[in-house]
């Protein structure tokens, strides 16, 4: 069973939607550090994705730090390491970037755009409070 939700939408690489499913999840504490990972042969099955695809998802959490993968065990969420505000928020520069961009070429004010990541950093929030799997 995958212990995060992936709607697959046309246009946006698979290996990309599945990796922003699992990190959306581990942010939100739906996942928590030490909790088991599916493998690739369960993320490629229950997901129904090429093995090769489910690989790739691995990797890049792996290299992103989200998964490690310990002996005997298989694969696990990460312990994230504390850094500095600084440090987590350069993490964000490009999506920022993009999402400005995006804001600006749809004419949308700043104060709309920031009560937009207020109502989504409150839902987020909410969720991991109340231990819901959404």
């Amino acid at each position: 069973m995958i212990p995060f939700r992936v709607q697959l939408r046309p246009g946006i690489a698979i290996s990309e939607q599945v990796v922003y499913a699992a990190t959306r999840a581990i942010v939100a504490g739906q996942l928590r550090a030490g909790d088991p990972f599916p493998s690739v042969r369960t993320l490629s099955r229950e997901l129904k994705i090429n093995p090769n695809t489910a690989h790739k998802v691995i990797t890049q959490l792996l290299n992103d730090g989200l998964l490690e993968s310990q002996p005997g065990v298989g694969t696990v969420v990460a312990d994230l390491p504390r850094s500095t505000a600084t440090q987590r928020t350069d993490l964000l520069g490009q999506q920022i970037e993009e999402l400005v961009v995006e804001a600006k070429r749809l004419s949308i004010p700043l104060e709309d755009v920031t009560d937009a990541i207020d109502r989504h950093w409150n839902r987020l929030t909410s969720r991991r409070n109340q231990g819901e799997p959404k």
